[in-house]
């Protein structure tokens, strides 16, 4: 009979750290996950929502205000299966509600969870955001996810149902013009993300 297998060891926030700065590394639930920066198409998606939502959320220009809006914030939560180490999230846009988080941490990483994330899925990510970033920010009580796809043209936005977990998703596609929460104070055109 041979040995029993080994378990893989997990990875640390030293790891993640050692990652080249070309690279985007989360770290959850001890596995390093490492992966291109986003190629154009996708960097522009998440640009533009920013550009949109930051107006009149962030800074209160032609909205109610009342958000702090970032991309790619570094979120620490702790792992809850191995006591003293976390799990390292870095969203594509993340959005606090003043009241929660009325001002930026000193720190270089967050550990409020934020109120909204999005996630702008490539083929590269998808599977990760899906099934792995997701049910962490519903343990860590994200209020609501948007799943951006720039080939598909889709918008997913989930809604947390407390206890439960991801509500189903709604579906928003192609050119239409929506309001979406927690940020349906205002009409989305989504084609605007989708322009070359």
């Amino acid at each position: 009979m041979g040995q029993p297998a080994e378990k893989p060891r997990r990875a640390t926030y030293a790891d993640l750290e050692a990652v080249p700065p070309n690279k985007v590394a989360e770290l959850i639930a001890g596995v390093l996950h490492v992966m291109p920066r986003p190629a154009p198409r996708y960097a522009r998606a998440s640009s533009r929502l920013g550009i949109k939502l930051g107006g009149p959320f962030d800074l209160g220009d032609g909205g109610p205000g009342g958000w702090q809006i970032l991309d790619e914030p570094e979120l620490h939560f702790s792992d809850p299966d191995a006591p003293g180490e976390i799990d390292a999230l870095v969203p594509d846009l993340a959005g606090w509600r003043r009241e929660r988080m009325p001002e930026l941490p000193e720190t270089a990483y967050f550990s409020l969870a934020p109120d909204w994330i999005c996630e702008v899925l490539s083929a590269s990510t998808e599977g990760v955001d899906r099934d792995e970033k997701m049910p962490v920010y519903a343990r860590e009580g994200v209020l609501h996810a948007w799943l951006v796809d720039p080939i598909q043209r889709t918008l997913e936005a989930f809604s947390l149902i407390p206890g439960r977990g991801w509500g189903p998703a709604v579906v928003h596609r192609d050119a239409a013009r929506v309001r979406v929460e927690p940020f349906d104070a205002i009409e989305l055109d989504l084609s605007l993300l989708w322009a070359k």
